[in-house]
C-alpha cells in the first residue's frame, strides 16, 4: 500500500491526488520493497516449518512427498499471480496491480487472525536461535583463547562451548549445534544456485524485454515468461511422485535427495548457459520499435518464446532442488532445532539474492557497463551468462564431492543421534536399572543374601 502512489494520480486535470517528487517517490518506493522483504523473509521462515510439525514422526519418503507438494501449491499460486497481476499492472493499470496483493494479504491476515488457535505451535524451549548463536560465539572465544595460551586437545572446535572445556553451554547444547553446523557446506553451496535463479528477475528480464513481447495481437506481460519457468516443476511434481511410489515400496526411502540437488544445479548450470547462446541469437534479428509501459522501446525482433529452453531448465532446477534441500534442513537435526535449520536455509537463500546483486553490479562496473549494459544490443550480456555458468558449474563438482555426508536418511540415523544425548542415555540407563530390578525381585532362584 506504501508503493501505491508512485506516479501523479489523476481524478481529472484539475484534481490531482498527489503531487509526490520523482526523489520523495524513490524514498516512498525503496521503503516500500524494505517492509515487503522483512514479510516475505517472515512468511518463509516460518510457514513451510510450522507445516512440517505434524510430519515429525514421517520417514524420509513422506517428508520429501510433504515438501514437494508444498512447493507445488506455491508455485500454483506464483503463476496466477504472474499471469493475472502482471497483465493488469502493464495493460490495464499500474496502480491496481499493488492494490490487489494490499487487499489479498489483508484478507489473508483476517483468516489467520480467526484460526490462530489452531495454528499454534510451541517447540521444545531448550534450544532457540539466540542458544545457537550462543555456543557458535562461545566456541570461537574460548578457541581463541586455547590456541593463544594452550595447546588445544579438543577434537571438534564446537566442543569449546562445553563447560567441561571452558565453555558456558551444556552438552546436549553444544551436540544440537554441531548438528546444525553440519548442514552448513550444503547451505553455502545453494547461494550460488540461488544467484542463478536471480537472473530471472535480472538479467532474464532484461533479455525478455528486449525482445518481441506480441503475441496474437496483444502485448505480453514481461512477468509473465515467468510461468514458464513454472509450468516444470508443476508437471514434474507428480511424476516424481508417482516414479518414487512405483519404483519403492514402502519399507525403502528411495533415491537419495543429493542426486536431486546434484541434477538441479547442473540443470540450472545449463540455464544460465543457454541464455548466454541465446543472447548471441537474440541480436542476430533486426530492431523493432515495441510499447511497453508507455515507453517506445528499440528492441529485438526475435520472438520471446526463443528463451523459453533457458526459464524451462531453471523451472527443472527449482522442482528437484528446492524440495530436497528443505528435506535435508528439516530431517538432519534433532527435532528441537528443527525450525532453526529452516531459518538458516532461508538466510543463505536470501545470501544468495545478495550475492546476485553483487554480481550484476560487479559486472556492470568492472566492464563499465559492457557486460550488463543500459542497452542490451549494445554490450556483451552473453559474457556474464556464460561467466555465471562457469562458476556454478564449479559449484555443482564441489557440493558432488561432499554429498555423500547428506545421504543418511533412515530412521537410524536419527535415533542414534537421539540417543547420542546425554540426558537421553541416563533415561535409557534409568530404564535399564529398573529392567533389571524388576527382573531380580521376580527371581524365585536369588536368595535374599544374593539380591543384597
Amino acid at each position: 500500500v506504501v508503493a501505491f502512489p508512485f506516479e501523479d494520480i489523476y481524478i481529472d486535470r484539475r484534481h490531482i491526488l498527489h503531487t509526490l517528487t520523482k526523489r520523495e517517490q524513490k524514498i516512498v518506493f525503496y521503503f516500500a520493497l524494505l517492509t515487503a522483504s522483512l514479510g516475505i523473509g517472515g512468511i518463509r521462515a516460518i510457514v513451510c516449518p510450522l507445516s512440517a510439525y505434524n510430519l515429525e514422526d514421517c520417514g524420509p519418503k513422506e517428508l520429501l512427498s510433504f515438501f514437494n507438494w508444498f512447493y507445488w501449491l506455491v508455485n500454483l499460486n506464483s503463476a496466477v499471480v504472474f499471469v493475472s497481476i502482471s497483465y493488469i499492472q502493464q495493460s490495464v493499470a499500474r496502480n491496481l496491480g499493488f492494490l490487489i496483493p494490499f487487499v489479498s494479504v489483508l484478507m489473508a491476515m483476517i483468516t489467520i487472525h480467526m484460526v490462530r488457535g489452531e495454528m499454534i505451535y510451541k517447540p521444545k524451549t531448550d534450544s532457540s536461535l539466540l542458544t545457537t548463536f550462543g555456543v557458535i560465539a562461545s566456541a570461537l572465544k574460548t578457541c581463541c583463547v586455547r590456541y593463544r595460551y594452550f595447546s588445544g586437545g579438543v577434537t571438534k572446535w564446537l566442543d569449546h562451548a562445553k563447560e567441561n572445556c571452558g565453555g558456558q553451554y551444556s552438552e546436549t547444547q553444544v551436540e544440537t549445534t554441531k548438528s546444525l553446523a553440519k548442514l552448513f557446506p550444503l547451505f553455502a553451496f545453494q547461494i550460488l544456485y540461488r544467484t542463478c535463479i536471480m537472473q530471472i528477475p535480472s538479467g532474464y528480464y532484461l533479455q525478455t524485454m528486449n525482445s518481441n513481447l506480441h503475441f496474437s495481437g496483444f502485448v505480453l506481460p514481461v512477468a509473465a515468461m515467468n510461468v514458464i519457468s513454472i509450468v516444470p516443476l508443476l508437471i514434474l511434481v507428480p511424476i516424481l511422485e508417482c516414479i518414487n511410489s512405483c519404483l519403492f515400496s514402502s519399507k525403502n526411502t528411495g533415491h537419495s535427495p543429493t542426486i536431486y540437488i546434484v541434477v538441479g544445479q547442473l540443470s540450472a548450470a545449463l540455464s544460465v548457459m543457454v541464455a548466454g547462446f541465446s543472447e548471441i541469437h537474440r541480436k542476430h534479428f533486426p530492431q523493432v520499435e515495441q510499447t511497453l509501459s508507455e515507453e517506445i522501446l528499440l528492441v529485438s525482433s526475435m520472438p520471446c518464446f526463443h528463451l523459453a529452453p533457458q526459464y524451462i531448465l531453471l523451472g527443472v532446477a527449482e522442482a528437484l532442488v528446492t524440495p530436497s534441500c528443505s528435506l535435508l534442513s528439516f530431517r538432519l537435526v534433532p527435532e528441537r532445532i528443527r525450525g532453526i535449520s529452516m531459518h538458516f536455509l532461508t538466510l543463505f537463500n536470501g545470501a544468495g539474492c545478495f550475492m546476485g546483486a553483487f554480481f550484476v553490479q560487479t559486472a556492470h562496473a568492472g566492464t563499465q557497463g559492457n557486460w550488463f549494459p543500459h542497452l542490451l544490443h549494445e554490450g556483451k550480456l552473453e559474457r556474464f551468462f556464460f561467466f555465471l555458468a562457469s562458476l556454478m558449474m564449479v559449484n555443482t563438482l564441489g557440493f558432488w564431492t561432499i554429498a555423500h555426508r547428506y545421504n543418511s536418511l533412515n530412521q537410524e540415523y536419527a535415533n542414534e543421534f537421539r540417543g547420542s544425548l546425554p540426558e537421553e542415555k541416563l533415561l535409557k540407563h534409568g530404564k535399564a536399572i529398573k529392567h533389571y530390578d524388576s527382573v531380580l525381585e521376580s527371581s524365585p532362584i536369588l536368595s535374599p543374601m544374593e539380591k543384597t
